[in-house]
């Protein structure tokens, strides 16, 4: 078993939805794909409350899905329960962490999924294998009942094999949802030193929705990514020291090698609460300007599993993760949805930025942009 840890019987005729296996279900042990907690894990004595709309609308959870183990890294490899495969090609990452939810979605066994994002879970797994899904703002979907990895940028965000399904996703974790009745029509496109192909996909992506794209330019990424890394290294301290301190066998020798690196990159944690509200005044002006912003989910395409395996894991993870961690400390929401990429067997993926609680208006114009682009 490798897309799926737990796999559910669910009758009925409501939409099927795989829940990542962080989020409490009831009657399941919550795994969070990792030996140490399984060892220690319970049933669930209730459903997280994220998942009351689904519920509510007769979804069927047809079952808990794989994912990087506890949620910590972009790769979505698991040595305990197996690795999802990615659809697109066997010998790339499927994206992590929500790399199960992904699979799940492209696979068609699931109408739509439910993923985190801490630094890009939800979307990275989606531009790796060549699918949708939806950041959410953080704060906007409860994560109680949710196995924590950094408790100032997790969020909860629907996954799907396009965008009605990310909507519909996103209709189960807030009923009544609804995507806004128009597209944005002014969009800011941020400039990356990414792989030239990836940036000439979201050009043509934008210029086939016949969108108003102005270039912006902004000097907030490297702050941004140094910001989310002290938070990020100090709270999945908080959050997992202690499965390491008891049961360190039970871990992964990634998970380790990260943990290993928590004291070093965690220690600017401090400062950089002191300065992230400056940080995000920064970027909330650019929405004065535009709607919304555009640029790839990951300047590179899905790198082949050894290519991050081992020594070569840490400068890895930088470049699949910096494109989208960053968002993470802001706590706004963005989208990552597959392009067409000229010359390329893989789909790039754009993503679209806006600000707080934007979500309608991200959807719909990621709808447009499909429409276009085929």
């Amino acid at each position: 078993m490798s897309t799926w840890i737990t796999r559910l019987d669910s009758t009925g005729d409501g939409p099927r939805l795989a829940v990542k296996d962080i989020i409490d279900v009831e009657g399941i042990p919550t795994t969070g794909g990792s030996r140490a907690l399984e060892r220690i894990a319970k049933p669930a004595d209730n459903d997280a409350p994220c998942l009351a709309g689904a519920r509510a609308a007769g979804a069927r959870i047809v079952g808990k899905v794989n994912l990087h183990e506890l949620a910590m890294l972009p790769i979505g490899t698991n040595p305990w329960f197996g690795s999802p495969v990615n659809p697109l090609d066997a010998d790339r990452i499927p994206g992590g962490s929500s790399s199960g939810s992904a699979v799940a979605v492209a696979a068609d066994e699931a109408d739509a999924a439910l993923g985190s994002d801490t630094g890009g879970s939800v979307r990275i797994p989606s531009a790796c294998c060549g699918t949708a899904g939806l950041k959410t703002t953080y704060g906007r979907i409860s994560t109680e009942g949710v196995w924590p990895l950094a408790t100032t940028l997790d969020t909860i965000g629907p996954m799907a094999r396009d965008i009605a399904g990310v909507v519909l996703g996103m209709q189960l974790l807030e009923p009544g949802f609804q995507p806004a009745a128009s597209a944005a029509t002014r969009i800011g496109r941020l400039r990356t030193d990414g792989d030239p192909a990836i940036e000439s996909a979201i050009d043509t992506a934008l210029r086939q929705a016949e969108l108003d794209v102005v270039p912006i330019e902004w000097d907030g990424f490297e702050t941004g990514n140094e910001l989310f890394t002290a938070i990020y290294f100090k709270e999945i301290w908080d959050a997992d020291h202690t499965l390491l301190e008891s049961d360190a066998d039970g871990l992964g020798d990634d998970i380790k090698s990260t943990m290993a690196l928590c004291e070093l990159l965690g220690a600017g944690y401090d400062d950089a609460i002191a300065r992230l509200d400056e940080w995000r005044k920064s970027l909330s002006t650019l929405f004065t300007k535009v709607e919304l912003l555009a640029l790839p989910t990951m300047p590179i395409f899905p790198p082949r599993i050894e290519e991050v395996a081992g020594d070569a894991l840490l400068s890895g993870v930088i470049d699949i993760t910096k494109n989208v961690s960053l968002f993470n400390a802001a706590g706004v929401p963005a989208t990552a949805q597959p392009v067409p990429a000229a010359g390329s067997p893989f789909p790039a993926s754009l993503q679209l930025v806006g600000p707080h609680n934007s979500e309608e208006l991200l959807v719909a114009t990621a709808a447009r942009v499909e429409s276009a682009v085929g």
